[in-house]
Parts: structure tokens; sequence; C-alpha cells
């Protein structure tokens, strides 16, 4: 059984999986590097379940043992992403949605998080010749949970790390030297949209302006929909008007503060880039606009922003 063939779009990155596995070449530490939303994520999934099902004679059906690996549920796979911290708990950002917190400052993956991947790893694998960890976002590690994983990559046997990362640049440079790189690219905008149809998000591929925002990434192109969703159309339509004026702006400023959150603002700077981008061709205002985002990402007082970002904005055209 294919277990990559639902994976479009990452040709190279297949080849290299399948012939891994067929060579039965399996490396202590792979490194998934490339954009967000491109499929790394399910192809670590696809890796696990052509690993797994090669590794002994399976006594439940595909569909069982594929879903108890996607559902995190296999007893030789752990996978680890960023958490918060929260009255001493650890919460994933799905979770953290889900109860309601707010955070002001990003998520991260925790030296004890690292240290449970070795009480993992000290019993041998159950059902699979080898073990698998995965971790998303690998770039949110902490120094300290950096350097437990490398530790931990030293005296692995049995096991294989997968690290998923869009920025590797920010990981230890001795954890990346040890990992070969699986590389993942954008997709083209026909294996986009090919993804979409078969996610049954086909109301997203005539919207030519999340297309188009998304870069050839269907996990940005989603997020991006839904994030479009939560903002009210008397705001978005003024926006796009230019003059704003001073009093506008910072009303303006004022609604946004207040009815959208951190991440919806951040995916506003990105529409407005690509709007503004197609209607005046200003680089002053993608300028302004960039400047606002890296506020906002270092989380400056919101309201601040918008109300110095909307002003600048009036003055330039």
């Amino acid at each position: 059984m294919d277990h990559f063939q639902q994976l479009i779009g990452q040709p190279q990155s297949v080849t290299l999986l399948k012939q891994i596995i067929i060579k039965n070449h399996i490396a202590p530490a792979y490194l998934f590097s490339g954009p967000i939303g491109v499929g790394r994520k399910l192809a670590a999934e696809c890796f696990c379940k052509s690993l797994f099902s090669h590794s002994k004679v399976l006594q439940e059906s595909q569909l069982t043992f594929e879903q108890r690996i996607v559902n995190g549920n296999h007893p030789d796979l752990y996978w680890i992403e960023p958490t918060y911290q929260h009255q001493k708990k650890l919460f994933t950002v799905k979770q953290a949605r889900e109860y309601g917190l707010k955070r002001n400052s990003p998520p991260q993956i925790r030296v004890d998080q690292i240290r449970n991947i070795a009480n993992f790893l000290s019993h041998l694998p159950l059902e699979s010749i080898r073990s698998i960890v995965i971790i998303e976002e690998a770039e949110l590690m902490t120094e300290a949970a950096s350097n437990g994983l490398l530790k931990t990559l030293e005296e692995a046997k049995l096991a294989t790390l997968i690290l998923i990362s869009s920025n590797p640049s920010l990981l230890l440079p001795t954890l990346v030297s040890r990992c070969q790189i699986i590389p993942f690219y954008n997709l083209s905008e026909h294996s986009l949209k090919e993804v979409l149809s078969k996610l049954n998000y086909e109301n997203i591929i005539n919207e030519e302006e999340i297309i188009k925002l998304s870069q050839g990434s269907p996990g940005k192109a989603i997020s991006y929909w839904d994030k479009l969703q939560l903002i009210p159309s008397e705001l978005k339509n003024t926006l796009k008007q230019i003059p704003l004026g001073d009093l506008n702006s910072l009303e303006l400023s004022n609604k946004i503060n207040m009815e959208l959150d951190n991440s919806t603002q951040l995916f506003l700077i990105d529409y407005l880039q690509y709007f503004y981008w197609e209607k005046f061709r200003n680089r002053n205002l993608l300028e302004l606009l960039e400047l606002a985002k890296y506020q906002l990402l270092n989380y400056l007082n919101s309201r601040l922003v918008w109300d110095l970002l909307l002003m600048k904005i009036s003055n330039v055209l």
C-alpha cells in the first residue's frame, strides 16, 4: 500500500522517504524543513504509517492502525507540540484555544517535554522495529530543551526523531548537523487547489486573494480563509478606502483592537499588504505594514501600533 499517495505536490520528499523505507536505511534523526502548511506534518504521519506497517504483521484493520497513528495512540509513536504554561500545566495551542486561555507570549517546547522523550525511549518499541518521536515547530524549543534533545539524540538507539521546522536557522547547528534533511516546498497553484478540493474546501479555490496570499500553502489558505471570516465586512471595506482621515483612523484602530485578537490582526496586515500592493503598487505602504507586523509580533501595544499605522497610511498617498 502506498501510504504517501495523499501527500500532493512534494515529489522530492516522497521519493526520498520511500527509498529510506524500501532500503531500510532509517537514520536516527530527520529534519522536515519547509514552509508552514505544505504537508510536513502529513509526511511525518505517512512515514510512520509506512514504517510501522513494515515492522510486524498487523493484528487489526488498516483503518484502525492508521487512525491510531493520526490520533497519536500508537505505543511506538511520541508526538510533541509547542505549549503554553498555565497554573503549572502545559496546554497545546489547540487546547489553549478550547479552554479560552489568552497568552501574551508565543508557545514553546519546554525542557520537561524533552525529558519525557527520554522516558519514552527508555522502553523498547512494542509493535515496531523502531520508535518514532515527532517534534512540531522544533524552532520553538527553549535553549535548555535544545541541549536536552541533543543529549537524548546521542543516546537514542532503536528510535528515530523527526524535527518539523519552518525556520531551521533557529535550531542549534549541532542538532541540525545530526539530522538528514528532507526538504519541502510551496505547492504550484494547481496542486494547491487540488489539495483544497480533497479537503472539501472548494469554496476557497476561487478566492483569488486567499490563493495569492497563501503562496502555495494549503494550510495557510485554510487558516487565512478562517481568519477572513472573523473580520467584519464593514471593517474590511473601510480599510480599503484611502485616505482614511485622522479621526476615522483612530476610530478604526479602536475597533480593530477591540474586535480582533493578535493572530487575526497579523493576518489583517498580510491581507492589507496584498490588497494595497495590487491597488497602489506603493512600497512605502508595504514598509509601514511590515513595521506594524514586526511590532505586533513583538507584542507592542496593539492599539498604539494601529493608531500610528492608520494615520501614516492616510498620509502616504
